[in-house]
């Protein structure tokens, strides 16, 4: 690729963390490295898309706003103050990459959720850690929170499992069987304000009845409009070889082609 002969998902690591694990599909490692050069800081992929075809994804988006502290200043500074940042780094990732990579390979959901779940709050423990505090999470993030608590406490098991990155949007793991059932959940507790027919796109989901027990111990407070929309999709491949040349991102000149 343009005549990089270096490991590309290093040359990707240099620009975000985010890169270079796009460089493979399915389900990825980013490997912290040890060389003080960062060259052996890259990803490697666990399993591809193939591997657990039954996963599904779904993203609330409940805001598009620029965050108040950008990703890279707060790891920055969480680095500098937080001693409990230092403590997961060094002690519990290393743990719980090598229990997420079993319950991967597994296809364990329950053990998977209940993962992601505790890894999601700790990180944002280490936000709170640090100082001056940082607050990714909005008051509908924790709502979405309770939302799934209630709901797999409902069925008993894990059914649905959240994560938070630096920014207030979930994203909701399930297996395709759980998927219209609870975004019929998601419609009641965050009805569409204007836009009901875009408000799920991606993959297609199919309808899902409720019943009285599940909408009563589960829909308690319905927020209208708070999800601005749902993304439904599933872990994907990595980047493809696009021969088209209408689909390029890219002109002849090398430059971003004009799309408006």
């Amino acid at each position: 690729l343009y005549g990089v002969e270096e490991e590309l998902s290093e040359v990707a690591r240099r620009g975000s963390g985010s890169a270079c694990r796009s460089m493979f599909g399915g389900f990825v490692q980013w490997q912290r490295g040890e060389r003080p050069d960062g060259t052996d800081s890259l990803a490697l992929q666990v399993a591809p898309e193939t591997h657990w075809p039954e996963l599904r994804v779904l993203v609330l988006v409940v805001s598009g706003e620029k965050k108040p502290v950008g990703s890279t200043a707060g790891m920055q500074t969480s680095v500098e103050t937080s001693p409990l940042l230092k403590h997961r780094a060094e002690v519990v990732v290393p743990e719980r990459l090598a229990q997420m990579m079993r319950h991967i390979q597994d296809r364990d959901f329950e053990g998977f959720g209940q993962l992601a779940m505790r890894d999601s709050n700790q990180f944002h423990a280490t936000c709170l850690d640090t100082f001056p505090p940082i607050f990714y999470l909005t008051d509908l993030s924790r709502h979405i929170i309770a939302l799934a608590h209630r709901y797999n406490a409902h069925h008993g098991h894990t059914k649905v499992a959240y994560t938070f990155d630096a920014g207030p949007n979930a994203v909701i793991f399930a297996l395709a069987d759980t998927v219209a059932e609870f975004v019929e959940v998601l419609r009641r507790s965050f009805p569409p304000a204007t836009n009901g027919d875009q408000f799920v796109r991606g993959l297609p989901v199919g309808s899902a009845a409720l019943s009285p027990e599940l909408v009563a111990a589960v829909v308690t407070e319905p927020v209208p409009g708070a999800v601005q929309y749902i993304l439904h999709t599933k872990p994907g491949p990595g980047p493809q070889l696009v021969d088209d040349p209408s689909q390029h991102l890219l002109g002849a000149d090398g430059l971003p082609r004009s799309r408006a």
